[in-house]
């Protein structure tokens, strides 16, 4: 095999990783808001936005993530709405990260669900007591509680949107897979670059592991 490309191909590829772990970034950043107002919605005594949350997250969990990438790129165009770039980023960029953070707030919603659950029901039956609205105790009390539990699950998540990033490829977005497609189709070479890239997410994925295997000994020994 021969690797004799990347002295030419190496920034290409570098600036591939870094956008790569930037819309990863963002699509956790907006997935968590997203997945925390949906999960309180699902949790309200309101049917109506437990419904409507219930529904969101069936959804997104699912249909393919590429179904939905496609809903935003070339679907929307037909309805008369187009998502613009902004500061400029391109709209390639833009779409695909909209598309991963909607997709990543359904299963967020599920993370904070099962954190908020997990948290004692003492918690709240004594914060009631004290005066404190439900509002207020799952804003001050029950939510910070909630957050600490879910962080190892939140990493995970943030793993699982860099593999799943593979597919903003098909939109034009310039990131690692878009990019071994480029030096594939450059150099003739279908199967080095294809190496190259799967090693790139597996160093990306296989550090990120460990920092969570280490967040998770943390708390246990903080719990201890």
């Amino acid at each position: 095999m021969d690797f004799s490309f990347l002295s030419k191909w190496y920034e290409m590829i570098l600036k591939g990783t870094g956008i790569t772990i930037s819309v990863s970034l963002i699509a956790l950043f907006f997935g968590f808001i997203i997945g925390l107002f949906i999960c309180l919605a699902k949790l309200s005594k309101n049917k109506f936005l437990s419904g409507l949350a219930s529904v969101y997250i069936e959804v997104l969990r699912g249909t393919p993530l590429l179904a939905q990438v496609f809903l935003l790129w070339f679907g929307l165009p037909q309805i008369g709405i187009n998502i613009p770039g902004i500061f400029g980023i391109s709209s390639e960029f833009v779409t695909a990260a909209v598309a991963l953070s909607i997709n990543s707030g359904a299963y967020v919603a599920e993370i904070f669900r099962s954190g908020i659950q997990s948290v004692d029901n003492g918690q709240m039956e004594a914060s009631r007591s004290l005066g404190l609205s439900y509002s207020s105790t799952m804003r001050y009390v029950i939510v910070p509680q909630a957050i600490r539990n879910i962080l190892p699950a939140l990493a995970n998540e943030f793993i699982s949107l860099i593999k799943e990033s593979s597919i903003i490829s098909v939109i034009g977005v310039k990131e690692i897979m878009f990019v071994q497609g480029v030096v594939k189709n450059s150099t003739f070479k279908p199967l080095e670059p294809l190496i190259v890239a799967a090693l790139i997410y597996f160093v990306l994925t296989f550090t990120l592991s460990k920092l969570v295997g280490l967040l998770e000994k943390k708390f246990a020994m903080a719990d201890a």
